[in-house]
């Protein structure tokens, strides 16, 4: 069996299919082929534009069939690249002949080992919609749940859990490292107080969810669970569309986690009774603490994912991800990788960096896509600007956030200062100066900021003369840099 297309895209994610839609529009008469693993992948909906540069989006799934027309789907496995030939191989043994090969093959979620695989069976990875479900269904009865990890993953977690204990162990000294810093960790523990006093009074929301796996027929839906499958990684907001209940409804509904700063999980036993797991932390003090628990959900981020075997190596990075260049290039001919999977190879810009998130996913995967139209046609393309500035917009513990430039002085070494303006329950602004120009900012709340920070950043305007003013709430700031 064999296929033949002149763009062929591997993953269902994001970056996969917003590089497929970059094809059809700049090669609308080219064929194009997207392998993915499950039926269900992830586009982008709702764009909204936040500032000039940044847009905030919704992730919706859908079923392959769905997609935009002139993108062709297969539904299998990569096992194999053979560059120089311009030929995959995938899992059932079906062959593609590519003039281009774009990789999205994302990220596998780094799980915590407990060693023996008994307790390994009490350890959920939460990555993808499918690890979401299996926890929805072992919340269904349970009473105390630990989450490890402390990124975007594990603090919505911690925020959206309901009728149930959440015990919450971090590495650092604040909750949300990966994103803020220590007084805006405290900000958001302060909401969170006041929300727990006001949640009782407010109505529920029955949630009901369709899965398109659902609508298959039972063989079909055996057949594809025997397989060896990972969907696409979780968007924006995805608890919206999950009931994250557990079995412990006379708790509180948004009872405050326990905390564990500064500790890691040194044992995993089972209790005696055989029920629940007996979890030892280990604070950086030498501080031991014990507690139990029904299961352990582990959100400590993700490693690329290029199990595939190819006919010559890829030149890595040091994460583990496959190099590329500003063209989202690899070192193999014709090869190109956008999203969680590859590495930034190229100098980056004074005010970007890479983080693993979706809003650079549909980045990377769109200019994999324009790059390689480019090259098709004979054309010459650059760079897309929004490599010039990092820039994300998310939500955490039910706040708008926004995160811009080096927002939290990344690579900035100690040459940097800092001003902060916080209105408990509405807003936290951080704008991070060094030699008088912003180099970042971190928004929370909603500021109608983000446009007037963008340009304040690109523009490297001197803020000098204005002192601690530019963030004095009687100054309108967007008003005055307009």
């Amino acid at each position: 069996m064999s296929r033949d297309c002149t763009f062929l895209v591997v993953g269902g994610g994001i970056a996969g299919v917003s590089c497929a839609e970059a094809l059809t529009i700049c090669c609308p008469d080219e064929t194009i082929l997207l392998l993915t693993e499950s039926s269900v992948v992830k586009s982008v909906t709702n764009l909204v534009p936040v500032a000039r540069y940044m847009h905030k989006f919704d992730v919706r799934e859908q079923n392959v069939s769905d997609l935009r027309a002139g993108i062709g789907t297969i539904v299998d496995q990569l096992a194999y690249v053979h560059s120089g030939e311009h030929w995959v191989r995938t899992r059932t043994g079906l062959i593609i002949n590519y003039r281009y090969l774009c990789l999205c093959t994302g990220g596998a979620a780094k799980v915590f080992s407990a060693g023996e695989e008994e307790l390994n069976t009490r350890i959920i990875g939460i990555r993808d919609t499918d690890s979401v479900l299996e926890l929805q269904r072992r919340l269904a009865s349970a009473k105390d749940v630990l989450i490890l990890g402390n990124g975007g993953i594990a603090s919505e977690l911690a925020h959206e859990l309901q009728d149930v204990n959440v015990h919450w162990a971090i590495k650092d000294a604040h909750i949300s490292a990966t994103f803020v810093d220590p007084g805006a960790a405290e900000f958001f523990q302060l909401a969170k107080q006041e929300t727990k006093q006001t949640a009782a009074t407010k109505p529920t929301t029955a949630i009901k969810r369709m899965r398109y796996s659902e609508l298959l027929p039972r063989a079909e839906q055996e057949e594809e669970q025997q397989r060896c499958k990972r969907g696409a990684a979780l968007g924006p907001d995805w608890h919206r569309s999950f009931d994250l209940a557990g079995g412990c409804a006379d708790l509180a509904k948004r009872a405050m986690p326990k905390i564990y700063y500064n500790s890691q999980i040194e044992r995993v036993e089972q209790s005696p009774a055989g029920t629940a797991l007996s979890v030892t932390l280990k604070h950086n003090d030498g501080k031991v603490e014990h507690l139990s628990c029904d299961f352990i959900v582990s959100a400590t981020g993700v490693q690329p994912r290029h199990e595939y075997e190819t006919d010559r190596p890829f030149h890595l990075a040091a994460d583990g991800g496959i190099k590329v260049d500003e063209m989202m290039r690899t070192n193999l001919s014709e090869v190109y990788a956008a999203g969680d999977v590859c590495t930034a190879g190229w100098s980056n810009g004074a005010h970007w960096f890479q983080m693993r998130l979706w809003t650079q996913a549909r980045q990377m995967g769109a200019m994999a896509g324009r790059s390689m139209a480019a090259v098709h046609e004979g054309e010459t393309v650059y760079q897309d600007f929004c490599f010039e500035l990092f820039g994300h917009v998310t939500q955490l513990f039910g706040f708008p956030v926004v995160l811009l430039g080096r927002f939290n002085g990344q690579d900035l070494g100690r040459d940097y200062e800092l001003l902060v303006r916080c209105t408990r329950n509405k807003e936290y602004i951080k704008f991070v100066l060094q030699q008088g120009r912003l180099r970042g900012a971190i928004l929370i709340g909603d500021t109608d900021l983000a446009e007037t920070c963008e340009n304040l950043i690109l523009n490297g305007t001197d803020l000098t003369p204005y002192g601690d003013d530019i963030l004095n709430p009687d100054i309108d700031i967007e008003d005055y840099f307009d």
